[in-house]
């Protein structure tokens, strides 16, 4: 399997000493080593400093599995890549978002709603993390009903998406707000996961649970309706342009 780590790997004036000192090679250089570490995938990076914005066709037209963070400059990514990855997610491509990939173009288009549509704050609070559906793989080798975040930036409800296929976890911080933090969406042939943790200020995605889910969300995410594994009759319409 071929994965794909993407990162804006842009922080803010305020947040660079910190990131630099938690991703010293960037969110995605923490998770590339992770997956690299635990599987035997393929796992390549690339940021929206590089050139394309780092979301090229050619690099993407491979991919199973696009794992995608961003945070602040997601108004500047050109609805020209954003077509390019929503092509891709309906053709297969499974897709991944990472916390304040919520606000997205891309999330937003695959599911229908507007961007930034959640309340949020930062302010160093603990948060807990209820796995809500225990049986679902992405929470395979998780060992308790809940996990802690001892930091993180707090988000909380109303999150304006539609309902979710499956809802995997739920997340209530220290001082009380909610949030559906675990989603799970069908679109086109493609899988669709966002996990809310993982401000980039909080060494967040070296913790054991965070890096498990993550790494279960990407083997989940992988594309598994081949051409091959369709029924004959399916094989039969596509050919005649039914499907």
């Amino acid at each position: 399997m071929k994965v794909h780590i993407w990162a804006e790997n842009r922080p803010l004036e305020q947040a660079r000493e910190r990131m630099a000192e938690f991703y010293p090679h960037g969110i995605e250089g923490v998770l590339a080593d992770m997956l690299r570490s635990c599987t035997d995938w393929t796992v390549t990076t690339s940021t929206s400093l590089d050139e394309e914005y780092g979301l090229c066709e050619t690099l993407l037209q491979d991919v199973d599995v696009l794992v995608y963070w961003s945070h602040k400059y997601w108004r500047e990514i050109p609805d020209t890549y954003v077509d390019i990855l929503q092509n891709r997610v309906l053709n297969g491509m499974g897709l991944v978002l990472l916390h304040s990939a919520h606000a997205s173009k891309i999330f937003s288009r695959l599911l229908g709603t507007r961007t930034q549509t959640l309340r949020w704050r930062e302010s160093d609070d603990s948060q807990r993390v209820w796995v809500v559906r225990p049986a679902h793989p992405i929470c395979s080798g998780l060992q308790k009903e809940y996990f802690d975040i001892p930091q993180d930036e707090t988000y909380g409800e109303y999150f304006e998406i539609p309902q979710p296929d499956e809802l995997v976890f739920l997340t209530v911080s220290s001082q009380g707000e909610v949030l559906r933090s675990g989603l799970c969406y069908h679109r086109g042939r493609g899988k669709i996961f966002y996990f809310s943790s993982g401000h980039e200020t909080y060494p967040v995605y070296y913790q054991r649970e965070v890096q498990l889910v993550i790494k279960n969300a990407v083997a989940w995410a992988k594309c598994t309706d081949t051409y091959d594994t369709w029924p004959v009759w399916a094989r039969k319409a596509e050919l005649l342009g039914g499907i």
